[in-house]
């Protein structure tokens, strides 16, 4: 049976959500389906969107106005009639509160997908269990983050299922050329490299890489790629460094998977995370990872065998990120490793025939 399938998102901004979606959205189409994908945010688009209509997938928007806005539900109910949608799947908060009773009204069946912990005020999670109810299906992507939908009862046990993120991960293969193209890019030269890439916010924690990093040997270069309400903050954490130039912030990027490759470790400082998509596309590039153990990384991460789990504490981030830069070898073998995980635990073909069988 061909499915009509209609993914709801909060924006087509560049985050995680959103390239969960994507991924997803290029497999079903791929296997004969009938795909588009609706934001809720107002204009303009974000750069998102352009790489769902590259892609071949049918780019629509509702926008939701401000504050609680009841016409949301019948003016999304109406866009999932015009699409014949047999399938809504919603991505976070909003989309479910709205999507859901919307896929109600247009006779669609709804599937949600928990990215991440989400917590919210006590008025919005009684509209996010009041919206859970209308689905078939609520999808946690991690164990941790399942175990956070148990605690804050986002959902009826029964409905809740573990689909772990998958990623395309062919863009992310090892490559010399690309690494030196990148490297020569950021100018980093001969020195041992750290990134990261991420929305730039409290949540990912940025600042206390940048302390981290400030403990480890002037032959060590952090690259930071992303963007976000923190920057400012980040900026001035960095100016506070002997030297600066040390770091080097690219802004948002559209080219990560090649600019990856000029990485020697990749590194994350999060307070809370559900199943970050940059982890396993990190692994995938033949990277160590050093990351603090928290939401579903202790469950990507094999510790001393992939990557190195780290308490959020800068001193121990910069002890584990030293390590490596000291021990080349535990590195290469780290890396290795988590690329072999990587392929078998994260493809994008493996997380699209969970959902469609969830579907």
């Amino acid at each position: 049976m061909v499915l009509s399938i209609v993914h709801v998102l909060s924006s087509y901004g560049v985050g995680g959500q959103e390239r969960v979606a994507l991924d997803l959205a290029i497999g079903q189409r791929t296997r004969g389906h009938r795909v588009a994908v609706i934001s809720i945010a107002p204009p303009p688009d974000g750069a998102m969107a352009e790489e769902f209509r590259t892609a071949g997938i049918a780019v629509d928007r509702v926008a939701k106005r401000e504050g609680l806005d009841p016409t949301l539900v019948p003016r999304l109910a109406l866009a999932f009639r015009r699409f014949g949608a047999h399938v809504v799947h919603t991505h976070n908060p909003q989309p479910l509160i709205y999507g859901a009773p919307a896929a109600r009204l247009a006779g669609a069946r709804a599937i949600h997908t928990k990215h991440g912990k989400n917590p919210g005020t006590r008025g919005q999670r009684v509209l996010r269990r009041a919206a859970a109810r209308l689905t078939k299906a609520f999808v946690a992507v991690s164990e941790a983050t399942a175990e956070q939908a148990r605690l804050f009862h986002d959902v009826a046990p029964g409905k809740l299922h573990v689909i772990p993120n998958g990623i395309r991960l062919d863009r992310y293969a090892p490559d010399l050329a690309a690494r030196a193209a990148a490297r020569t890019e950021l100018g980093v030269g001969e020195a041992w490299v750290i990134g990261t890439v991420g929305r730039i916010d409290d949540n990912k924690n940025h600042v206390m890489l940048v302390r981290a990093f400030a403990m480890l040997p002037d032959t060590t270069r952090l690259v930071i790629i992303g963007d976000g309400p923190a920057r400012a903050t980040l900026e001035a954490e960095v100016a506070k460094l002997p030297d600066p130039r040390r770091v080097i912030l690219t802004g948002r990027r559209m080219d990560v998977p090649q600019l990856v490759h000029a990485f020697d470790t990749f590194a994350l400082s999060s307070i809370l995370e559900g199943l970050p998509l940059v982890v396993p596309e990190a692994m995938a590039a033949g990277l160590p990872i050093v990351t603090t153990s928290v939401g579903g990384l202790p469950d990507v991460i094999d510790e001393g065998h992939t990557g190195l789990l780290v308490p959020v504490d800068e001193r121990a981030m910069a002890q584990a990120l030293g390590r490596l830069a000291a021990d080349k070898e535990l590195a290469k073998r780290l890396g290795t490793q988590a690329r072999v995980i990587a392929l078998e635990r994260y493809s994008s073909e493996r997380m699209v025939d969970a959902y469609l069988a969830l579907y």
